[in-house]
């Protein structure tokens, strides 16, 4: 099946539009995951919620607090500089946060690259699960989100221990 599959997951910042598409193993390959606001099912996808199962089943426990990474095949998309910027966001370990800055240097993109590393994150397709929430200004503060700042500062509390 090359169809592009979605569902709807329930959470503590609202709805999640989960997409993708079955590989040949059966096993789910993650195309986005957006919060409630971002974005909405298009025409033509086939609502399939069972295929999400374990996607969904690994989010699930991430927001309980019983996990702090994710288990998942995703689609490769973007850009070679996006991917880049993406792995970099990998690496960043469950309860910690970065500055853009820092991410830029990691992928050899110092100075001016910092917007560019910006715009590659915020082009990041799967939310919470490619922890671009991690990544704040170099002073501490909290810029950028595309599904809120409000969400990614839920999202630093849960990870903190702090509540989410």
């Amino acid at each position: 099946m090359n169809s592009t599959l979605y569902t709807w997951a329930d959470g503590p910042l609202g709805a999640m539009l989960l997409v993708g598409r079955v590989a040949d193993g059966g096993r789910v390959v993650l195309r986005s995951v957006s919060l409630e606001g971002q974005k909405g099912a298009v025409e033509g996808w086939v609502h399939e919620p069972a295929a999400f199962e374990e996607v969904a089943g690994q989010l699930d426990a991430y927001f309980a607090g019983r996990r702090d990474g994710f288990d998942l095949v995703f689609e490769e998309a973007g850009t070679e500089f996006q991917r880049k910027v993406w792995r970099a966001l990998e690496g960043i370990p469950y309860g910690t946060t970065v500055s853009y800055g820092e991410i830029a240097r990691r992928v050899g993109a110092e100075g001016a690259g910092v917007r560019a590393v910006g715009t590659a994150i915020g082009r990041n397709p799967l939310l919470v699960v490619r922890p671009c929430h991690r990544v704040i200004g170099a002073d501490g503060s909290l810029r950028g989100y595309a599904a809120g700042l409000d969400r990614k500062e839920r999202l630093l509390a849960l990870e903190s221990g702090s509540g989410g």
